[in-house]
């Protein structure tokens, strides 16, 4: 890469940076976990970026290879959670928590449960704030699919969060 495609390339990640990461964490609900993404994300795209014409598709091609990374991660089977009796440290449940935060918190845990590419639809559409086009040609998939997977995504988020009012009120 010349200079000029650098330098193009360090403005793009500097502008892009946080909004791929936060993104990167919804879809998989660990920071640690949305860093590695993010950076596979963009090493992507800088191995790509000589060859990218249309400048204005950059954040599509960005989206659709953290999406592909989160779902090629969860796919390793070496790399999944385990479940466990006892937490490793205990929980905070001081009283005092804002009532939003505990109901963010509730959706992010939530949101773990849902299927890979169903979260990344939710993601996507609610998130992001992308339509269904735009979320289609992010995930490369038809339309008729996002719908589908958007309707059984809030489906599973719906069923887990009544779950969970249902098992701590």
């Amino acid at each position: 890469m010349d200079q000029r495609d650098e330098q193009e390339f360090a403005e793009y990640f500097a502008a892009k940076r946080d909004a791929v990461r936060r993104t990167a964490y919804l879809l998989c609900g660990d920071w640690h976990k949305a860093d590695d993404l993010a950076q596979t994300a963009f090493v992507a795209l800088h191995r790509r970026w000589k060859k990218i014409r249309d400048r204005a598709a950059t954040d599509a091609y960005v989206r659709k290879t953290l999406v592909r990374a989160v779902i090629d991660e969860s796919r390793r089977p070496w790399r999944r959670e385990r479940q466990t009796e006892v937490l490793p440290e205990p929980v905070d449940d001081s009283p005092g928590l804002a009532e939003r935060v505990a109901t963010r918190e509730d959706l992010l845990a939530a949101l773990k449960e849902v299927p890979p590419k169903q979260r990344a639809v939710l993601v996507l559409r609610f998130f992001d704030g992308l339509d269904v086009g735009a979320a289609a040609a992010a995930l490369g998939c038809s339309e008729g699919n996002v719908k589908s997977q958007t309707a059984r995504g809030l489906a599973n988020l719906r069923q887990v969060l009544e779950r969970e009012v249902e098992t701590n009120g």
